[in-house]
């Protein structure tokens, strides 16, 4: 740990002297000293490198899963999904068809097109911060495809495992493995959607910030621990917990408190990445470098670009989008030290992608900046009929669901049903794998065997319900019932189709336990589908259930649309193509500080327009020309990409104003001191009163107390005579108080 933190040190404050991203600098601390180079202080259990990587992993993945939420996914649209389903399957196969070029195993170039296909999302958001574009319509976009790339990542990663330990695409194993992952992740998430923010709620008062720290973690650990039983990878698990308290209403807080842990393992995971690259390895192989970096800079360019432009956006805003994306990461290195532990691809392969991520990270910037100039270069030369599909408002790209009442009805059903019936398959597979077996061996007999299915059944029941009930009197349903009779028969069968796979559960249950003729089972089956349907009780508790995870899911969306400075359906209905709406915070030392916005005119200097205030709690909209604007003010402000680029510069100009007339600290006013001094007989402060004597007004200086004789007088009255032989107690910066002597 010593040796990683400390050359993680060293290297970080150079390259951040270089100007260049830190991750880049804990990778070569890493190579400095790691077991394959000679020359300073190394790290030779490589056994301990794995397992730092690992934990770097697993906080790395918690981290990314804070950010990410699930309604993210939902928020950033059809335009996200669709850019990044056409990045990540062209660069799996461009990366495939590149490794079988240079003669490795289908194995390895299938890992290679998955190491391909993800951007680095701490290496965009550090970009973006440094060169001031986190306020660009584009950024925006770029991040929404970071978010569903996470996603893509994640499964990746579990269809990569399936696939190496299978060592065979077979069609049939990888459906059940897809099952698997989307029941696992189903599950978990219902459950701490239902579970966790509940639990916040209740010890809410005892959650300072170490407690909630402490917590997040544990419960962190905990989904790792479910994960790894359930046959996924750790990451997976931390990934899972993460998004499940992203949706909770103290994901801030949790995210601020974790800041500092991700941080420091996040050191940790980028320095044993280096430590384990071999030099020698990275020379042997520089041709495939060389390529395969060319091959991830042009085909994200190329890719991300098309995708955006199916998805309905600018040129412009593609090809910033595309140039921003062309670089691997933390997610490649995840893909490859996987494929290291599975055995299954060459040692090679690791270093080969570190050395790729680090001139794709390197020339990152110098990409971005070269999108505007591709840009005006693409405009100059594509035929006059092509401008209008390039520069089509993206708008237009949202398509408008114009559902038909069955469609809305059968849609709802689905979802619901699907949902429901993955929770139930999770209740009766962890029922009989872990509590079956435990009671059974520890009571068998009949009527053990009884009460497990009584306990079993009510365990499901408000599911089962859930599923048999649900949308039977919801508006669509009854429009569809009363429009035509010839509705009624379909209608009927959708209740009885849902019947039909609860009482299937049932029956698989009873089979599982007794030796019953079929007949018998579908009785006893349909006498409790009958109760399920009809029990008050049990419609009361599936009614609570619902509504509690309902207000759980939703608990964060509303506290931010109470607290966020523009509601979404605003920022949604804004028409002009290249309007967008960005937040920037007043430092305390700008120098636009006490104006009015009539008197800043913004509008004339910027082009921008001010549509909100976000002061404290106070929420000031449209503000008018008179309102002054106050140190750590929000301005919510209207513009496009170029206007809000003017108005920032506008800002950091005013801020180097004023810090260029700090003082600097060794201009400052020293520090006061408490120090004493005698008068003695001569004085002429001797008969003066404090208030008389000058020491205050003319020397700055506080008489706090005086000793005369054997007394103390502690902070003296103005009035109050000094005599001949006072001890004087003063407080005041010293070279004032030697000048007192004087007096």
């Amino acid at each position: 740990m010593a040796i990683i933190l400390i050359s993680a040190t060293i290297m970080s404050v150079l390259f951040k002297w270089l100007k260049q991203p830190v991750v880049l600098g804990y990778i070569v601390a890493g190579i400095l000293s790691g077991p394959h180079f000679a020359f300073s202080p190394t790290v030779v259990d490589t056994s301990n490198i794995h397992i730092w990587a690992d934990i770097g992993v697993i906080f790395l993945l918690f981290a990314l899963g804070l950010e990410f939420s699930f309604k993210k996914l939902i928020n950033v649209g059809v335009t996200a999904i669709i850019a990044t389903t056409t990045i990540v399957f062209s660069m799996i196969i461009l990366g495939y068809l590149t490794g079988l070029g240079f003669g490795w195993s289908h194995m390895d170039s299938l890992f290679l097109g998955a190491m391909l296909c993800m951007s680095s999302t701490m290496i965009i958001i550090k970009v973006f911060g440094d060169m001031g574009l986190r306020n660009q319509r584009f950024s925006e976009i770029v991040l929404g495809i970071l978010i569903v790339e996470d996603l893509f990542a994640v499964l990746l990663m579990v269809l990569l495992s399936t696939l190496a330990v299978s060592k065979q695409f077979a069609g049939y194993d990888m459906l059940i493995s897809i099952f698997k992952l989307v029941a696992f992740l189903l599950f978990w998430f219902i459950t701490g959607i239902f579970l966790i923010p509940t639990f916040l709620r209740k010890i809410k008062k005892y959650l300072n910030d170490e407690t909630l720290l402490i917590v997040s973690i544990g419960l962190c650990l905990g989904m790792v621990i479910l994960a790894t039983k359930a046959g996924f990878s750790s990451a997976l698990g931390a990934f899972v917990m993460g998004s499940i308290l992203a949706e909770t209403i103290d994901a801030e807080r949790i995210e601020h408190l974790l800041l500092p842990v991700k941080n420091l393992f996040g050191a940790i995971f980028f320095v044993s990445v280096g430590m384990m690259i071999e030099m020698s390895v990275i020379g042997e192989y520089i041709f495939p470098i060389l390529i395969i970096s060319l091959v991830v800079i042009f085909g994200q360019v190329i890719f991300a670009t098309i995708g955006l432009l199916l998805a309905g956006q600018p040129l412009k805003v593609a090809l910033q989008s595309g140039f921003s994306l062309a670089q691997i990461g933390e997610f490649s290195f995840i893909i490859a030290g996987l494929g290291l532990s599975l055995g299954v691809i060459a040692l090679h392969i690791y270093p080969i992608i570190v050395a790729v991520s680090v001139i794709t990270v390197f020339v990152t910037p110098y990409l971005i900046r070269l999108s505007e100039p591709t840009y005006k270069f693409i405009e100059r030369t594509v035929p006059p009929s092509w401008h209008k599909f390039f520069n089509k408002d993206s708008s237009a790209a949202r398509p408008v669901n114009q559902q038909n009442t069955w469609k809305q009805l059968l849609s709802a059903m689905a979802k619901l049903v699907i949902v429901y019936f993955l929770l139930s398959v999770m209740i009766i597979f962890l029922s009989f794998q872990y509590l079956v077996p435990l009671i059974q061996s520890q009571i068998p007999g009949i009527w053990t065997n009884v009460g497990i299915a009584v306990v079993i059944l009510m365990m499901l029941s408000p599911f089962m319900r859930a599923i048999m009930i649900k949308k039977n009197h919801s508006v669509e349903f009854e429009k569809l019932w009363n429009d035509s009779v010839i509705n009624r028969g379909p209608l009927i069968f959708t209740i009885l189709f849902r019947i039909m796979i609860c009482m299937g559960m049932i029956v698989f249950i009873l089979n599982q336990l007794f030796n019953a003729q079929l007949g018998v089972t579908i009785a006893i089956a349909a006498v409790v589908l009958t109760f399920f349907v009809f029990s008050k009780q049990l419609k009361k508790q599936s009614i609570l259930i619902e509504r509690r995870f309902k207000d759980n899911l939703n608990e964060r969306r509303i506290y931010q649309e109470r607290n966020t400075p523009i509601k979404q359906r605003f920022v949604n209905h804004l028409l002009a193509r290249d309007l967008h709406l960005a937040t920037f915070e007043i430092k305390q030392y700008y120098s636009i500080v006490g104006f009015t916005l009539k008197e800043l005119n913004f509008r004339q200097r910027c082009g921008v327009n001010v549509v909100k205030i976000i002061r404290g709690n106070k929420r000031i909209n449209i503000p008018g020309g008179d309102e002054r604007v106050l140190p750590m003010d929000q301005l919510i402000v209207l513009g496009t990409d170029k206007q809000m680029l003017v108005f920032q510069r506008y800002l950091e100009e005013k801020g180097r104003k004023y810090a260029e007339t700090i003082v600097q600290p060794e201009e400052q006013a020293p520090d006061v001191k408490i120090e004493q001094f005698q008068i003695e007989s001569g004085s002429g402060l001797i008969g003066k009163t404090i208030k008389n004597s000058g020491i205050r007004d003319n020397n700055d200086c506080l008489v706090v107390g005086i000793e005369r004789e054997h007394s103390s007088i502690m902070n003296p009255d103005i009035d109050l005579e000094f005599m001949e032989g006072d001890m004087v107690w003063v407080v005041g910066e010293h070279n004032k108080i030697m000048k007192l002597k004087d007096l």
